[in-house]
């Protein structure tokens, strides 16, 4: 088994709480033909579309990451961008309801 980057890391641990919460996700397989800068899941839960970007250390979205975020907001959805330190605030959310 391959050893997981940091960011693998955060992943594993998001579709932990994703799973846990009963939420619907998809993680997009990035290519040349799909769009860029889609969140790395893309989560329904209790009727709400949620973009999460995940990230590790001090990792940033990049400006395509930033304008797909915006756009899932506009459109009524919740955009998140979640790193190690942000794991705990992600199941609070989805304790919650989102």
């Amino acid at each position: 088994m391959t050893a997981l980057t940091p960011e693998g890391r955060v992943k594993a641990h998001i579709k932990k709480i994703l799973k846990d919460a009963g939420a619907y996700y998809y993680m997009p397989v990035s290519g040349g033909m799909g769009k860029h800068g889609v969140p790395d899941f893309l989560v329904c839960y209790r009727g709400k579309f949620i973009g999460i970007e995940a990230k590790a250390g001090r990792g940033t979205t990049t400006a395509l990451q930033d304008r797909e975020l915006a756009e899932i907001v506009q459109a009524g959805g919740v955009s998140l961008i979640i790193n190690e330190n942000d794991l705990d605030y992600l199941k609070g959310v989805f304790n919650e309801g989102a």
